[in-house]
């Protein structure tokens, strides 16, 4: 079992940075795959970004390649999204995931969620 925490959401400008942080549980953790998607408001949740057990491969969604960034720490349990250039558009509940195996773009992919971090870009 692995419980999920985000954190490091929050109100930023166009153009602003912010980097969300998802602490997870368990003694295994470098050998889950980590993803993070979104649901903005009346829209499906979509993938963002996923990173592979071991941190040995990345995979973006187009609408935020070159601009963000997913990394782990397994010796902190945390996986982390680092968003630059922001964008209205932007804006949506952010969720970590984990699977244990291989990372997917699929949700299905994914067996654990966290409860979500809001974020609030600003034109």
């Amino acid at each position: 079992q692995v419980q999920l925490v985000e954190s490091g959401g929050g109100l930023v400008q166009a153009g602003g940075s912010l980097r969300l942080s998802c602490a997870a549980s368990g003694r295994t953790f470098s050998s889950y795959s980590m993803g993070w998607f979104r649901q903005a408001p009346g829209k499906e949740r979509e993938f963002v970004a996923a990173l592979s057990s071991y941190g040995g491969s990345t995979i973006y969604a187009d609408s935020v390649k070159g601009r963000f960034t997913i990394s782990r720490d397994n010796a902190k349990n945390t996986v982390y999204l680092q968003m630059n250039s922001l964008k209205p558009e932007d804006t949506a509940l952010y969720y970590c995931a984990a699977v244990y195996g291989r990372r997917s773009t699929d949700e299905a992919g994914y067996n654990y969620w966290g409860q979500g971090t809001q974020v609030t870009v600003s034109s």
